[in-house]
């Protein structure tokens, strides 16, 4: 009876069953991408994936259990020497299936298996997706406890806010004060300017310039008048020239 016997024999007997995968596991980690069908593809996934996780660990004894199922010894160094240094990080899921449609003729559905981490194109896509992506949390739903104590918040901070509003009303009267007491000391400056005028206006220094004023005219004529008398006092030299003639005269005799 054919109990727990849930895996897809492919239509072989075992032996040639083994065979078939083993040549189709050796040729993806050479080729690292090959055509197959879908059943075959799921079924080479499952024979070579185990392989891969062994091979994660370099020791005679993985080598060889590795080599009992694939029988090539060139396949296995190049398992052990590229393929697990590029595939050390991940943790399982080593292949990808692309499906590409049916086959013409028997309408086999076909597909591509590959190993992930050489395929650079998705690897690029999926590096640009998780950068693009963003996590949105929603927000945790306040308890009651959270409302009160955030409606008391409120409550004090609208208390708090007219007093804040009182201290600049105070410290703005407290600045008008002063300004208020600077106008007297400025009217006190303007008073005296005022006092000022009358005292232009009065003008005593007028008076002795008037009196100057006159005390020259009175002087005029007292010089024309000593002009007038100066031909008096050169008459006086003709006088004394007619003596020195007449003393002459009286010598001569």
């Amino acid at each position: 009876m054919r109990h727990n016997k849930k895996f897809n024999h492919l239509g072989r007997k075992h032996g040639h069953r083994n065979a078939m995968l083993s040549n189709m596991a050796s040729s993806l980690i050479m080729h690292k991408r090959i055509k197959t069908t879908v059943p075959k593809a799921k079924a080479l996934r499952s024979f070579v994936e185990p392989l891969i996780t062994k091979s994660k660990v370099d020791s005679t004894h993985s080598r060889r259990v590795v080599f009992s199922y694939l029988q090539n010894k060139h396949i296995v160094s190049e398992l052990f020497r590229d393929v697990a240094v590029k595939v050390g990080d991940r943790p399982g899921g080593y292949t990808r299936i692309l499906k590409i449609g049916t086959r013409l003729g028997d309408n086999a559905e076909m597909c591509y298996i590959e190993l992930v981490d050489y395929n650079e194109n998705m690897l690029k896509d999926s590096k640009s997706s998780k950068s693009s992506s963003s996590r949105r949390r929603r927000k945790k739903k306040p308890t009651t406890e959270a409302q009160a104590n955030t409606a008391d918040a409120t409550v004090e901070t609208q208390v708090e806010e007219p007093k804040t509003e009182e201290a600049p009303k105070a410290e703005a009267k407290a600045e008008e004060k002063p300004k208020a007491e600077a106008k007297p000391k400025a009217e006190a400056k303007k008073e005296p300017k005022a006092e000022a005028k009358p005292k232009a206006a009065a003008k005593p220094k007028a008076e002795p310039k008037a009196k100057a004023e006159t005390a020259k005219k009175e002087e005029k004529p007292k010089t024309e008048a000593k002009k007038k008398a100066a031909p008096k006092k050169e008459e006086k030299p003709e006088a004394k020239d007619d003596k020195k003639d007449a003393e002459g005269a009286e010598e001569n005799k």
